[in-house]
């Protein structure tokens, strides 16, 4: 299988990233390979709202497969089957999300938003959202049927606004939806997270996320 593209993400790490596409609105670029790099390999993309993108879990890929896994949103106490969850740690380590196309820029670059992948993850194909065919709104959704609670944000000292307001709102939102791992639930606990150029403190307590640090 051939790598077409990467992303650029503010994600620089694995701890942080959205746990599912188009829950943090922020730009990040799809940026083809050299071989692929020709503007009419997405001539009428432009006219879609959402894409495909599938990609590599380059960052979990393993010599061995499990059966079953324990699902984060589940606690990490009860194990289903891999083929029932979107773990990372599958036969095939291979990750499929939709996102929006913003637009589209000279070289060509996909501008996108709502992406849940790491800075520099491959790519290996894009394919246009297809609305009638691939949205199912009445669908049952297993033990993942609604999003997860979000938390308060507690900013005391205004240290978020370091950040360009872009930026700053999508750090918000993923602050907010807990990054934290599921079996973590120290409320002391000080954890630490990169995003872009930053490196962010923060605190859980009672459904409630403080910012500690910004720097």
């Amino acid at each position: 299988m051939k790598q077409i593209a990467h992303i650029e993400s503010v994600y620089k790490s694995k701890f942080g990233v959205p746990r599912q596409a188009g829950l943090v609105d922020y730009e990040a670029r799809v940026v083809f390979e050299p071989e692929y790099r020709v503007a009419e390999a997405v001539r009428g993309l432009d006219e879609f709202d959402y894409v495909w993108l599938i990609w590599s879990f380059h960052l979990a890929e393993r010599e061995e497969w499990s059966p079953t896994v324990r699902p984060p949103r589940l606690g990490g106490n009860k194990r289903v089957g891999v083929f029932a969850t979107r773990s990372p740690f599958r036969p095939n380590a291979i990750g499929l999300s939709s996102v929006r196309l913003l637009r589209i820029e000279a070289g060509p670059v996909l501008v996108v938003s709502g992406a849940d992948l790491v800075d520099g993850t491959p790519i290996y194909d894009i394919k246009p959202y297809i609305p009638y065919a691939d949205s199912h709104p009445e669908a049952r959704g297993g033990f993942a049927q609604e999003a997860p609670k979000s938390l308060e944000l507690v900013d005391d000292h205004g240290l978020l606004m370091q950040l360009p307001e872009g930026q700053r709102e999508a750090l918000e939102q993923t602050l907010c939806q807990d990054p934290r791992p599921h079996y973590q639930h120290d409320a002391q606990r000080v954890y630490a997270m990169p995003f872009d150029k930053w490196e962010v403190k923060f605190r859980v307590t009672d459904g409630v996320v403080e910012v500690v640090d910004v720097k």
